[in-house]
């Protein structure tokens, strides 16, 4: 590989290669925004033909999702943190939510799917099955709730996960006139999911 692109430096193999255009995406999406970055432009920031860019992201919608991959993945690393010795399955939804609901519009690479056309995409992946699955095995996993002791089978955190994640996406995408925020979200969500997470109860 020519050292005139790539910085300098050229990826050792495909792997560095998608990292290194990944990292050039955020810079150019954090610097011009999603609605004026282009494969191109990626191109552009790393020395490289667009060509090579198209080697490895056959468009902007999969380098995006890559960007929102990584974010996600430092999203949840801080909920971790953040939710560990919650163990009330009530509490541990509401705040779960109300945390996601606040913080995901001030994590831009987490909405890139908001914006430029992609609303309609961003709603149809939040609700795909497979991304219920991932989050299921987070809430299973990750968390300090005994969901097993709580009632909750795989099918019932399947449709817990589901319900969460639709009401996410309704109070992000269309938010209301004058969002909840604080003790007055929490609150909400307390009064309408709370009931609804309440311990499954076994027939006899």
């Amino acid at each position: 590989m020519s050292r005139r692109g790539w910085g300098g430096t050229p990826p050792a193999d495909d792997h560095e290669a998608r990292q290194m255009i990944v990292d050039a995406a955020i810079r150019c999406l954090d610097r011009d925004g999603p609605a004026r970055t282009h494969l191109s432009d990626v191109a552009t920031e790393l020395g490289v033909t667009r060509q090579t860019v198209y080697r490895y992201f056959p468009g902007m919608d999969p380098l995006i999702a890559e960007v929102t991959e990584r974010a996600y993945q430092s999203f949840t690393a801080e909920l971790d943190v953040l939710f560990e010795g919650i163990r009330d399955p009530t509490e541990f939804v509401v705040e779960a939510m109300a945390y996601v609901i606040e913080q995901l519009p001030k994590t831009p690479h987490l909405t890139l799917m908001l914006v430029g056309g992609r609303a309609d995409r961003f709603e149809r992946a939040g609700a795909a099955s497979a991304v219920i699955a991932r989050n299921v095995r987070v809430l299973r996993d990750r968390t300090d709730v005994d969901w097993s002791a709580a009632g909750y089978d795989d099918r019932e955190l399947h449709e817990l996960v589901e319900i969460m994640q639709r009401l996410i996406q309704s109070m992000v995408v269309a938010p209301p006139e004058h969002p909840r925020t604080g003790t007055e979200l929490r609150g909400f969500l307390r009064r309408w999911v709370g009931p609804a997470v309440v311990p499954v109860a076994r027939p006899d």
